[in-house]
């Protein structure tokens, strides 16, 4: 109806347009109307200027809310103040401190100064074998297992937890007994091949789990040489722990203390390998302060041995690696002693 009243306006008169431009007629007749020309009425001479005669205060409003259509009114500055009206100034953010940058209370070296060094004997000399004297001393094991941190304890729970589901917990006690046995019977196949019996070891080994372990280290052993000490107690004299040296000798011409690991994952990077470069830093701590060694280690090795055969991983820590991980070893230590 709006617009048959506006084309019949325009039908008349030029004279009558100026009236559809008048304030009052466009309050009475059209409260809500949209101003337009057509191509006749601009092609005549008007010499004043319509929209002038526009209340422009009274659109205004009106225009903004066209011109802003599908475009928000927020800024990054008025999110951020609405953010601290309703959550306050946000928290700065303070890294946790890394038990790396910790210094210990009671540091030791992790070479012994005072300790005197023999001349390096013959590769051929018997490895050391010291039964490991049990005292009141705690072991590098049981040290490192009470001093879990939470996130390691929830993981190793969760892993327990979901293979007791799937094994039941008779079988899951089955599986953690035969994981075991296959550790004994590994080492103790490699430490026949270190004296002497490999034939006796690899015939053993055809015929039940160990064979494919000595299948996955066989391109390991060949850079192994002089071995010095095979299944050896340990026990540092200041420190006052001890443990059970898998292997010291050497491994491409440099002198290791070497533990061996079987595992059913694959475990290519050294931080696979969890709290273990912990205790070979430990173990190395222990030789260089024990009176029963003659000699010093400074490097470290971890062998990672697969059921499978698969080619094992063999993670080498040089010195200065030793020496972080020797750090870190006794902060473990540390916290062990508070809570005991």
């Amino acid at each position: 109806l709006v617009r048959m009243q506006f084309l019949q306006i325009l039908s008349r008169k030029l004279g009558s347009l100026e009236v559809l431009f008048q304030i009052p007629f466009c309050h009475k007749q059209f409260p809500y109307t949209c101003l337009s020309t057509s191509a006749c009425v601009y092609s005549k001479k008007n010499k004043g200027n319509s929209y002038e005669q526009v209340d422009q205060e009274k659109y205004k409003n009106l225009v903004h809310s066209v011109i802003s259509y599908k475009t928000s009114a927020q800024t990054p500055e008025t999110i951020l103040e609405e953010d601290n009206f309703l959550y306050g100034p946000p928290a700065k953010h303070t890294p946790p401190i890394k038990a790396g940058t910790k210094t210990p209370k009671n540091w030791v070296p992790l070479i012994n100064p005072s300790k005197r060094i023999l001349p390096v004997s013959s590769d051929s000399k018997v490895p050391m074998k010291i039964g490991l004297q049990r005292t009141k001393m705690p072991s590098v094991t049981r040290i490192l297992q009470q001093t879990l941190s939470p996130q390691q304890v929830f993981y190793l729970e969760r892993w327990k937890q979901k293979m007791i589901e799937e094994l039941g917990k008779e079988g899951f006690e089955e599986y953690t007994k035969n994981l075991f046995l296959q550790g004994e019977l590994f080492h103790s196949a490699l430490e026949s091949i270190f004296l002497s019996e490999e034939t006796a070891a690899r015939d053993q080994g055809e015929d039940d789990v160990v064979a494919g372990y000595l299948s996955s280290v066989e391109q390991v052993l060949e850079d192994i040489s002089g071995v010095k000490a095979l299944e050896s107690g340990v026990h540092h004299e200041t420190l006052q722990y001890l443990g059970l040296v898998d292997c010291v000798a050497k491994y491409r011409g440099r002198l290791c203390v070497i533990d061996w690991k079987t595992s059913e994952k694959p475990k290519p990077f050294l931080r696979n390998t969890y709290d273990n470069p912990l205790q070979v830093a430990a173990y190395i701590g222990a030789i260089n302060h024990d009176a029963n060694y003659d000699f010093q280690v400074r490097c470290g090795l971890i062998v990672v041995a697969y059921k499978d055969g698969s080619p094992a991983h063999a993670h080498f820590m040089d010195p200065d690696l030793c020496s972080q991980y020797w750090n870190k070893w006794l902060l473990r230590l540390e916290e062990y002693m508070d809570k005991n």
